[in-house]
């Protein structure tokens, strides 16, 4: 990209370690190729994969525009100053030093290295590469010279559409595709990746997480919602206006701020744009702006009328007893204030008694006890529990947690039908005479043995009576989303592959509703739980086919339709389906956690009320 900072010349050196794993392209031969007085646009070339992978290059100068001296991606980046005039070259660089990098921003460097593809995450994520000199000699030749002026990432500037279909000769791949920056917004950021770029005052759209990463919009009126965030509503709006930001700076000089969505970051926030696994284009910034709070609250739901039946689901996050107390007493407030005591509530990720204590534990009724009396204490009723504990270690999640669904019941609202016999491999099924249908298990497990469920989560089926009224209620926690390809793949469309295991545990839980439905046409069912998927998905046409199940999460306006917060997109995992029986409900996805830089869990809890 052009520039208006003279260039300046170079030659010292510094050797740098090891390759780091995950190499697309690139030679650690003596014997390389070497490519003399190369320049930085010249390395970065018209496409995603440099024309000059593999080989060794020397005199490459430019001025150092970030140092990044943690983590196992230890390094520098630099920029020429003197640009080609070529909208999709950029002039900036990573440089992989291994060890900290003995060099300053302002510093005038010229550095020979190898010219590589890191592919981060791995050849199997599926992720684009980032363009670096490898195993570098660096030389500085003079110091404290101006930094090259940031390209402003601006609403104007980046395209509406996303990226382009990838090339069906290239196995769907577009990383040797010619960049069109100025027709798609992947494109626009790999022509300024390693280069110095800034973004005015944002408004924050991810919140700020662990590991001091937050996630802005350069687009306000992209897809937003009343709340502050962007709104991901189908495969192919995949927000281009969204830019992970974090910082260069150490936590020590400056904490990093804690925003949540809606929150902005105003002033300037400037530094190179980096690639990295967890987000993909980052713009890792010597200089953050000032955060903005603008005061998100935590919502309440509605409470039930007495003739109406509330029922909940809620992922708490691998709870177990070792977890702080704070966390329990968290979690019970959410449910006795901002769900306002449901009648039923359906959690997931439930652990064992000791957690993730990998030794062949698999009861949860301390886990369970814990949280019931947290959640009597907070003012809520005395919930009585049902579940099924799991195999061990054949539920998927974290070894040794033995993850499970469990129903939990307000009986002085709402009664549980018990039917024993319900185990972790014996199936529940469903009997009854023409109109009265029931289980002939409960709780019971749905199809246990079926290969949908391999390492995951099964079905946990409930019956439950209301005001003399049979509901029943399906808690699912389905096949997490490991795997796929994240939306910034080198492959576009990226590979869901996951979806595979979903879409036949969606068809296993179908059949089950239509079986019940069979019997008993205006049968009351709920299907609920993390069904970690989108109210788009193929996963959710597969629960609802036939017009067996209902996606309640539709009945919102479509900017209120989320439960989850990822990378910026604010989107569905968590849903309530209802069978044609359920003819008039009210639906709530009750937002206290995935907006905040604080959570108890990383999902929000979903309700609805009806009257049976």
């Amino acid at each position: 990209m052009p520039s208006s900072i003279p260039r300046t010349a170079a030659v010292s050196t510094v050797v740098a370690a090891a390759l780091a794993a995950g190499l697309l392209v690139g030679s650690q031969s003596a014997a390389a190729d070497t490519e003399a007085a190369v320049r930085i646009h010249d390395i970065q070339g018209t496409t995603r994969v440099s024309p000059l992978a593999g080989k060794q290059v020397t005199g490459v100068t430019g001025i150092v525009t970030g140092v990044r001296a943690y983590g196992s991606s230890r390094g520098f980046w630099m920029q020429d100053p003197q640009g080609d005039d070529d909208p999709a070259t950029s002039e900036g660089l990573f440089v992989f030093t291994s060890s900290t990098p003995k060099v300053a921003v302002g510093d005038a460097v010229s550095v020979n290295g190898t010219v590589t593809e890191y592919v981060v995450g791995g050849l199997s994520s599926g992720n684009q590469s980032l363009t670096q000199l490898s195993r570098p000699q660096v030389t500085v030749v003079s110091q404290g010279n101006e930094v090259p002026a940031p390209v402003t990432i601006a609403p104007w500037s980046v395209p509406d559409a996303y990226t382009p279909a990838g090339d069906p000769a290239d196995g769907g791949s577009i990383n040797n595709l010619p960049l069109e920056p100025g027709t798609y917004a992947l494109d626009y950021y790999e022509s300024l990746e390693g280069a110095n770029v800034r973004v005015g005052s944002s408004r924050v759209v991810g919140a700020t997480d662990p590991y001091s990463e937050l996630w802005v919009t350069v687009k306000p009126w992209e897809n937003d919602n009343e709340r502050g965030g962007t709104v991901y509503g189908s495969y192919e709006s995949q927000n281009t206006g969204r830019l992970q930001i974090q910082s260069l700076i150490p936590l020590a000089q400056q904490p990093f701020p804690k925003a949540n969505v809606g929150d902005w970051l105003t002033g300037s926030t400037e530094g190179p744009l980096d690639f990295n696994q967890f987000g993909g284009y980052t713009l890792t910034a010597r200089t953050i702006g000032t955060l903005q709070d603008r005061g998100l609250e935590r919502e309440v739901t509605e409470k039930q009328h007495k003739n109406e039946l509330a029922v909940a689901t809620y992922n708490v996050e691998n709870l177990d007893p070792s977890d702080p107390q704070e966390k329990f007493d968290a979690l019970a407030k959410a449910v006795v204030e901002n769900l306002a005591s449901p009648d039923v509530v359906a959690l997931e990720e439930i652990q064992d008694d000791n957690g993730a204590k990998n030794d062949g534990t698999v009861s949860a009724g301390q886990t369970l006890k814990k949280f019931t009396d947290a959640i009597v204490a907070a003012g809520g009723p005395a919930y009585e529990w049902r579940s099924i504990d799991p195999e061990n270690n054949k539920d998927g999640g974290e070894p040794g947690g033995n993850i499970r669904q469990v129903f939990l019941f307000n009986p002085a609202r709402v009664s549980f039908v018990d039917r024993a016999g319900g185990d972790a491999t014996t199936a529940t099924a469903v009997t009854g005479t023409k109109g009265r249908a029931a289980l002939t298990l409960s709780p019971g497990r749905i199809d246990p043995a079926n290969a949908a469920w391999e390492a995951s989560r099964k079905p946990l089926a409930g019956e439950f009576t209301f005001r003399g009224r049979t509901v029943f209620v399906i808690a699912n926690h389905f096949g997490s989303k490991g795997g796929d390809e994240s939306i910034v793949s080198h492959h576009q469309p990226p590979n869901r592959s996951s979806e595979a295991k979903r879409l036949l545990q969606a068809q296993a839980v179908n059949a089950f509703v239509k079986e019940i439905t069979a019997v008993d046409k205006q049968a009351d069912v709920l299907v609920v739980g993390d069904i970690n998927d989108f109210e788009f998905s193929g996963t959710t046409e597969a629960l609802t086919d036939g017009g067996a199940l209902y996606p309640a999460v539709k009945s919102l306006p479509a900017s209120e339709r989320y439960s989850y917060v990822f990378q910026g997109n604010s989107q569905v995992l968590d849903q309530i389906l209802t069978s044609p029986g359920v003819h008039h409900f009210e639906y709530d996805s009750v937002h206290v956690n995935a907006e905040f830089a604080d959570q108890n869990s990383d999902h929000d809890p979903q309700v609805l009320r009806f009257r049976p």
